[in-house]
């Protein structure tokens, strides 16, 4: 049920041209009351419209762009560079689900001298893990 409507408010989003582009726990909330097994999608600072508002054209294809995000969760796209897409809120959700489920993160606690180092570790951590 959880996983459904988390599901479900991605999609929502995405069928109104934006993308959050910063999935993860902390960005998830249940309701109070009568409203408390419904979730909701909170913090919207890093969303991007992935269609032009005049011409409703996908946003290009783009590359060396800077890590956007929550490099925990972060698509090994957006860990390359890739101009995000809602495939990579669906990866970041992927991840989120698999936090959930197992209690951390296998590139949780990795530990580099800079911060691009460690990005880069754990984008290696995440590429080398297998689905099972």
């Amino acid at each position: 049920m959880l996983a459904d409507q988390m599901i479900s408010r991605i999609e929502y989003m995405h069928l109104k041209g934006f993308l959050h582009r910063d999935i993860k726990p902390d960005n998830f909330l249940m309701g109070l009351g009568r409203k408390a097994n419904q979730v909701y999608i909170i913090d919207f600072g890093l969303a991007k419209r992935y269609r032009d508002a005049t011409t409703n054209r996908h946003i290009p294809y783009r590359e060396n762009k800077n890590l956007t995000g929550t490099a925990r969760y972060a698509s090994c796209n957006t860990h390359l560079g890739i101009e995000q897409g809602r495939r990579d809120d669906l990866e970041s959700l992927g991840y989120v689900l698999l936090y959930f489920l197992r209690g951390s993160l296998p590139w949780q606690g990795l530990k580099a001298a800079t911060k691009k180092q460690k990005y880069d570790k754990i984008c290696e951590k995440k590429l080398s893990t297998p689905i099972e």
